[in-house]
């Protein structure tokens, strides 16, 4: 019997060493997870025995038990990789079936599509035409099409005018600059994406009064019903009322006419204080067409787009998921897992929800293998297997000697 024992114990160490073996090997893998070896031992028993003097049978390896615990977050120079801060799993479709990691080294495929060296496409909350996130999930895919231009239609204007000003003696010329007191600029854009050069025109007319005007490209705007604006006594804007100034459309070659009101009660509103003439708020609602230039992701997982026209639209919201028994989840390998019976339904979630860990983006989770303890652990298998054998030849010499006997 004593052979069988020790065969069960070399067994049984022998399993521990390649548990400890396919943990330092993978000691560099991005989002691996070490596992243990757990034992338990063989017992013959009997229901109408108490088994006072019984004798074990050996050992068996009861288990192989993942720990998911939190490897080191280490960070990199591409902003499309993700590490888990807590728990979760990426949830990634492969060609249609629902796999999960914990590696998150993404890149973009040729379709745009946020995928991993396998090809596994990242899943998340999908962002509607608006850039508002709802709740389908979906494919992670980036447009990497023009985002289409916007004409101007409303300029936020923040100026002070210098109540300490007098009239120009002469009429309005936008060409003499003696005939306004001050004058700003901005760009404008037509529904094109086409620039054009707005330049606003301020002339004192009298205590608290002034006209406006508007030139696109140098020519001259009309206000649907007046430009002048008037000023209370302590410095605050009196009419127009509600602070706009609309326009007629302003023609535009190749585009839509330009339909332009100015907003003089913004949130840096006109005034008429004793100071010199300054500008606190020029912004306009327009903008070019753009390009894609890069992709930021929030902590909570938001997918921003950056454009070159200074532009940014929201794509979706990464999409975690957490298992009630993760150790019952089965091993697919590339760190990949899948749902079984024994690791209950997905709770899929946003980042930072529930019991969610954050993302972190332009980082990497490292393998959780402590090297040093499983160093330690293989002497130890090793010493096991050692003993094992040992038993094995005493219990041969023993053998050999009743054999010996005459």
């Amino acid at each position: 019997m004593s052979f069988s024992v020790a065969l069960s114990g070399l067994n049984a160490a022998s399993s521990d060493l390649d548990v400890i073996s396919n943990n330092i090997a993978n000691v560099n893998t991005t989002g691996f997870k070490a596992s243990r070896t757990e034992f338990a031992d063989i017992f013959s028993s009997a229901n109408i025995s108490t088994q006072s003097t019984a004798i074990g049978s050996g050992v068996r390896v009861s288990k192989i038990d993942q720990q998911f615990g939190q490897g080191n977050v280490t960070t990199t120079n591409n902003g499309l990789d993700l590490a888990v801060s807590g728990q979760g799993f990426f949830r990634l479709s492969d060609n249609g079936a629902i796999v999960y990691s914990r590696a998150g080294a993404f890149g973009v495929d040729k379709s745009g599509y946020i995928v991993n060296s396998k090809q596994q496409r990242l899943t998340a909350y999908l962002a509607d035409a608006s850039g508002t996130v709802t709740g389908a999930l979906g494919d992670l895919q980036l447009n990497t099409a023009n985002i289409a231009p916007q004409a101007t239609s409303t300029v936020d204007v923040g100026v002070n005018l210098n109540a300490a000003a007098t009239t120009p003696a002469v009429a309005f010329n936008p060409t003499d600059p003696n005939s306004y007191n001050n004058s700003t600029s901005l760009t404008l854009y037509d529904s094109l994406g086409a620039s054009h050069l707005g330049t606003l025109y301020f002339r004192n007319t009298g205590a608290g009064a002034w006209s406006t005007y508007l030139y696109i490209d140098g020519a001259a705007a009309t206000p649907t019903v007046s430009g002048n604006l008037t000023f209370n006594t302590d410095g605050t804007l009196a009419t127009p009322v509600g602070g706009s100034i609309a326009y007629n459309g302003f023609a535009v070659a190749g585009a839509n006419n330009l339909a332009l009101t100015l907003n003089y009660a913004s949130q840096a509103p006109t005034t008429q204080y004793g100071g010199n003439f300054g500008v606190y708020a020029l912004n306009q609602d327009g903008y070019a067409t753009g390009q894609l230039s890069g992709v930021d992701i929030s902590s909570s997982g938001n997918i921003q787009a950056r454009y070159t026209n200074g532009q940014s639209k929201t794509l979706g919201q990464v999409a975690l998921a957490n298992f009630s028994s993760p150790q019952g989840l089965r091993q697919l390998g590339d760190t990949t897992w899948a749902e079984s019976f024994d690791s209950g339904s997905p709770l899929v979630g946003q980042p930072g929800t529930a019991s969610l860990g954050q993302v972190q983006s332009g980082a990497l989770e490292s393998s959780n293998v402590d090297l040093t303890a499983q160093l330690v652990n293989m002497i130890t298998a090793q010493r096991n297997f050692q003993a094992n054998s040992q038993v094995i030849k005493t219990e041969d010499t023993i053998t050999q000697t009743i054999i010996n006997i005459r």
